[in-house]
């Protein structure tokens, strides 16, 4: 029997509708600035999907975008101003910042009643208190998929694969939070395959795909000898225990093939590589073992919007 797929799209439609309501019940216009310094193509696509959940439930967000040449005290002198407007409701700032710029010492000057993605050290710490008001978005979301689903948590056994600090260390707190046994693997693991296979809730962040190309494309400018990575999914459907919940939230862009030379496989409209995307998770063969799974792309990606915006509500309710 079939896995069922996670619909992060259709849930993360829900909650926003409960934004609204929550909105509509604060009865005061919600503000989000997003600082930008360049013009940083991600960066900027990661603010369109910001600016377009604000709009559909009705937050005010704003783009500020300093040149490429801000240095940290331009940056940090904006921060310091949005902190203290009383009508700036939440602050994000976004990565990369330019070079030489410290990115973690501009999002620890952000005021923690304004960090509304969870990054600020205050917001951090509080995970071990399990107080969530300003948990970072990604793990926040996929926690709430996996209540959504029906799953119980409590006593689960948990296998996180990943320990950074956007995505691994903290939905290992939250898990743990919510009384569940948790592991958490990592490229330093000997073998991973025991624990995701002990897993009842079963958790990858790693993008290791996408870091093996991508560390691939950068020494082979400078050697065109060196072999290609192995790029296939990290976690196969034999290392996964039947019935698990598989929550992937990695993103990993990657080529759809390879020609007989081993380049990869180009558009014959763009002459450009032809490239995927897709999870950590061998997800054609692992819906056949799982019993909830979520794709790539459209499972935890449109809840970590989701959980931004909810974030800033609960922003705007502390501010009352």
């Amino acid at each position: 029997m079939s896995a069922q797929v996670i619909d992060g799209e259709a849930i993360a439609a829900e909650i926003k509708e409960q934004i609204k309501s929550d909105i509509a019940a604060l009865g005061k216009e919600l503000h989000l600035h997003a600082v930008l310094a360049g013009d940083d193509f991600g960066a900027k696509f990661y603010a369109g999907g910001q600016q377009k959940g604000c709009e559909e439930v009705g937050i005010h967000y704003s783009l500020d975008q300093l040149p490429d040449d801000a240095s940290q005290d331009d940056l940090a002198a904006h921060i310091r101003k949005l902190n203290d407007d009383p009508d700036c409701t939440g602050i994000i700032c976004l990565m990369p910042v330019p070079k030489g710029v410290d990115g973690r010492a501009l999002q620890q000057m952000i005021d923690p009643s304004k960090d509304v993605e969870g990054m600020h050290p205050s917001n951090m710490g509080k995970l071990f208190y399990n107080d969530t008001t300003f948990a970072p978005c990604t793990p926040k979301g996929c926690v709430e998929l996996i209540k959504r689903v029906g799953c119980e948590v409590e006593g689960a056994n948990v296998t996180v694969i990943g320990h950074s600090e956007i995505v691994g260390k903290p939905i290992a707190m939250l898990m743990l939070g919510l009384n569940a046994t948790t592991t958490i693997v990592h490229v330093f693991t000997d073998d991973i395959v025991p624990h995701c296979k002990n897993a009842d809730i079963l958790i990858s962040a790693a993008g290791a795909a996408g870091a093996k190309w991508n560390g691939y494309k950068r020494k082979a400018k400078k050697d065109p000898s060196t072999p290609l990575p192995d790029i296939s999914p990290l976690v196969k459907a034999d290392m996964i225990k039947p019935g698990a919940v598989v929550i992937d939230v990695a993103i990993n862009r990657v080529p759809k093939g390879f020609d007989e030379d081993g380049k990869p496989i180009k558009s014959k409209k763009s002459g450009k590589d032809l490239m995927v995307t897709r999870g950590d998770v061998e997800y054609d063969k692992a819906i056949e073992v799982a019993s909830h799974i979520t794709p790539v792309p459209g499972g935890v990606g449109p809840m970590t919007v989701a959980m931004l915006l909810q974030n800033t509500v609960n922003a705007a309710k502390a501010a009352q």
